[in-house]
């Protein structure tokens, strides 16, 4: 088809980046609407095949969708343009919300509206979990997968990255069919080309890390060291990757708490934009209380940028051979035993999460957290009830959930 004038692309998809609301099912469901059904740019089969390449790839699959589609209309200008609407517009409006709660966040009352918030996270989380249970969980071999992923992480502490590595590899193997590769989308695609455009975005990606190790800047090389690390580990969405950073960043760096990584969550669930935006946060209050609000902004920015670069990395090198890679059945079984164990992961923060917001005191043992029932918080609890049958049982939305549950704690706070 002939390429969309650059206002229309450009008007299409900041639409998309500015009402990206809701996390990654709702923002495909939108540029489904936008690119398959309104504008006619790609077809049903273009979408979806793209829709599993990205799914294989780790960051956040709808952000690396709609740098898909605009590759495919224009080419890389198309591609970073896409890319950029769907994420700038969130990362603006983190930005500020981020520096807001690290100068007031102290607040007695701002403290008591993130009492709802909190609440509202540990629902949602549940929800993801269920949702992603019911497309995931298969047959008995994906449960035990599941629950064995919960168990390594929750209880042992293995690593998620060694936890995904594992459940990968063991999805590859189980995996028959293996068929020969289907033709390239572009026979004219070159592999110099290829090798050039991963070299390029590998160097962009890089630059930063070398300039902070370069200055002898030793937070900001850990904190690039560790987001870019995060950025090849993230598979599964944000949700899989949050209890492997939160154990980072408040165990072993000791750069937020637990309270501050899930009021994060919950700030980064009420605004556009994929759902790892959550990194740009956390890397504003940890550079933040390292050296105030110059610090928070150059730690955000670099946060922002080993985060998202490795997307644009894995679109630009990899869109012209989707066919190639998606006839793959064993990639598809890695795929799917990455899935599963996500689950585990995923339940294993609902538990984490829940923990410290229905308990004041948590103790870290050999095997896991263990809360001190005499803290027992019996509002937090009815708060987390509230949202979750809000969410649940009556399916509102997660942003109104959200406003409500803090202004009821606000209320409560103001007039108890």
């Amino acid at each position: 088809m002939t390429a969309p004038p650059l206002s229309v692309l450009v008007r299409s998809f900041l639409r998309i980046g500015l009402l990206s609301f809701g996390g990654p099912a709702a923002q495909i469901s939108m540029m489904h609407e936008e690119l398959v059904e309104r504008r006619k740019w790609l077809d049903e089969t273009q979408f979806l095949g793209a829709l599993s390449f990205c799914m294989l790839l780790p960051g956040p699959e709808a952000m690396q969708l709609a740098t898909y589609a605009g590759w495919r209309l224009r080419g890389v200008s198309g591609g970073l343009i896409a890319g950029l609407l769907f994420v700038l517009p969130g990362a603006m409006v983190i930005m500020m919300l981020g520096l807001g709660y690290a100068t007031y966040g102290g607040v007695p009352l701002v403290q008591a509206l993130f009492v709802g918030i909190k609440a509202a996270v540990v629902a949602i989380v549940l929800q993801a979990l269920v949702n992603l249970a019911r497309r995931a969980l298969k047959g008995r071999a994906s449960w035990v997968l599941a629950g064995l992923a919960f168990v390594a992480m929750f209880f042992l502490s293995v690593p998620f990255p060694l936890i995904i590595g594992l459940a990968a590899l063991w999805g590859y193997v189980q995996a028959r069919g293996e068929t020969p590769g289907a033709p390239l989308i572009d026979a004219h695609v070159r592999p110099l080309h290829t090798l050039g455009t991963a070299a390029l975005w590998g160097a962009l990606w890089a630059a930063p890390v070398v300039f902070s190790w370069g200055m002898g800047a030793v937070f900001l090389t850990d904190l690039a060291l560790f987001f870019s690390k995060l950025a090849v580990v993230t598979f599964g969405g944000a949700y899989a990757v949050l209890a492997y950073m939160t154990e980072t960043v408040v165990a072993t760096k000791g750069w937020l708490s637990t309270a501050q990584m899930i009021d994060a969550l919950g700030l980064a669930e009420t605004t556009p934009g994929p759902l790892i935006l959550v990194t740009e946060f956390v890397g504003l209050l940890a550079g933040y209380a390292q050296g105030g609000m110059s610090m928070a902004i150059l730690a955000a920015a670099l946060t922002l940028w080993v985060t998202f670069t490795p997307c644009f990395l894995w679109i630009f090198t990899g869109a012209p051979y989707i066919e190639r890679i998606l006839s793959r059945p064993r990639l598809k079984g890695a795929l799917a035993g990455i899935s599963a164990a996500v689950v585990g992961v995923i339940l294993n923060l609902s538990v984490w999460f829940a923990l410290h917001v229905l308990f004041s005191s948590v103790t870290m043992t050999a095997f896991g957290p263990r809360p001190d029932l005499s803290s027992f918080a019996a509002l937090n609890a009815g708060f987390v009830i509230l949202a979750a049958v809000l969410l649940l049982v009556f399916r509102i939305a997660m942003v109104p959930v959200l406003a409500l549950m803090a202004g009821l704690a606000g209320a409560w706070h103001v007039l108890i």
